[in-house]
């Protein structure tokens, strides 16, 4: 498969479904007229939450096969310390920047101030679970609800449990380990079969999306979604590339380009567990990383390690306050 004109197909896919979309918005058609009932919430709504479920039925199958077979080829101790302490502590530090930014900056533009919520409602926070909670349920009691539910960290303990028994299990191991490999050449086919038809699918996506909102949608919260995306292209263009240029020594527009279905995919997608299976399947194709290597690194990044919801969060937590007058 052509990578590169997949992702052209894509960016095709896209920008037709936005320009198509907003036309069909802007001519306001009613609700029951033909071309809103038959093709934009039936033809094309039908054709992107199939492309979307086709994406998230392939990520708990996907994540456990693979970490299954990464962790049991870093079976030893000290390989899966090493992997698993230097991915953490570059997690939580990523993260940790992100949410800075994002707070630094939603206070410097102020994008909650005049809006005066406090006087319309009233906002009261949920209470959030202890860090306690937090840690015991990460541990699954029951793995195969936790599949099924979609509980990745809970998916991901039982994975890297199970790898580390196969790599102790000698013979057996080895006749497991061999298995799950073909099973994970069998997800990656599936995978590709998926790209193939992603074009239709993004297209699908945008132009039901933009018929619906418009791209005049955004100018009701400019100023808080603008912070948003200064912050995020902040930490794309900052962070990430610093990390790749003085900790990984990659030139970032070679990585960035090489990357560019993933970027695509998450765009189109907005989640990073249905982008998982792209993921897994450029950053070892196109990169060039051991199987052992993403097949850690990549499921519990895209757990553990969501930078742009830190920023998101960060600007809202900043825009919430300052909207209801909280210091």
């Amino acid at each position: 498969m052509d990578r590169n004109a997949l992702t052209k197909r894509i960016l095709i896919g896209m920008a037709s479904g936005f320009v198509l979309g907003s036309l069909l918005h802007l001519l306001a058609l009613a609700d029951d007229s033909i071309i809103t009932l038959y093709l934009v919430d039936g033809l094309f709504d039908i054709g992107g939450k199939i492309f979307i479920a086709s994406l998230k039925l392939l990520v708990v199958p996907l994540v456990f096969v693979s970490l299954v077979c990464g962790a049991s080829n870093l079976g030893d101790g000290s390989s899966m310390g090493r992997l698993g302490g230097k991915t953490i502590v570059l997690y939580l530090f990523t993260t940790g920047i992100a949410i800075t930014l994002a707070l630094v900056v939603a206070i410097l533009v102020e994008p909650g101030v005049g809006i005066d919520l406090a006087e319309q409602s009233s906002f009261v926070a949920r209470e959030s679970p202890s860090l306690k909670q937090v840690v015991i349920d990460i541990f699954p009691t029951n793995p195969f609800k936790a599949m099924t539910e979609g509980k990745m960290l809970q998916v991901i303990i039982f994975a890297i449990l199970v790898g580390v028994a196969i790599s102790k299990s000698g013979e057996h191991g080895s006749r497991m380990r061999a298995f799950l490999l073909d099973w994970n050449e069998i997800i990656m086919q599936l995978v590709l079969m998926l790209m193939a038809v992603a074009p239709y699918g993004v297209f699908c996506l945008m132009l039901t999306l933009f018929t619906h909102q418009g791209y005049e949608v955004i100018g009701d919260l400019a100023k808080y979604f603008f912070t948003v995306v200064f912050v995020l292209l902040l930490h794309f263009t900052g962070t990430f590339s610093l990390l790749l240029q003085f900790l990984a020594r990659l030139n970032p527009f070679n990585f960035y380009r090489k990357m560019s279905p993933v970027m695509v995919y998450a765009f189109s997608t907005s989640s990073s567990n249905a982008t998982m299976p792209v993921t897994l399947e450029t950053v070892e194709h196109r990169l060039g990383v051991k199987n052992e290597i993403a097949s850690f690194t990549v499921p519990l990044g895209a757990t553990i390690n969501m930078d742009g919801t830190a920023i998101m969060q960060g600007v809202a937590t900043v825009f919430i306050s300052q909207a209801y007058n909280i210091d």
